[in-house]
């Protein structure tokens, strides 16, 4: 599901490069670390960098959340 015009608390990553965590505030159903999906290691380094970027600039972002975790983000 999209969730849209949202800010990113904080973002985490780990040395493994399909390891990557954030909170997003005020997603409806989803409280805490919200892992980005591990589906590749360039996909995982490509929305922690949108969302580290958004997090950084205090600009909002989308991002679409299946099953806990965050498949897909672009920046307002």
């Amino acid at each position: 599901m999209w969730y849209f015009g949202k800010t990113v608390r904080y973002v985490s990553s780990h040395v493994s490069s399909k390891y990557a965590h954030a909170i997003i505030n005020d997603v409806a159903g989803h409280t805490g670390w919200l892992r980005i999906a591990p589906t590749s290691a360039d996909g995982v380094t490509n929305v922690l960098g949108i969302l580290t970027a958004a997090n950084a600039n205090g600009r909002q972002v989308n991002v679409y959340i299946d099953s806990n975790q965050i498949t897909a983000t672009y920046m307002s």
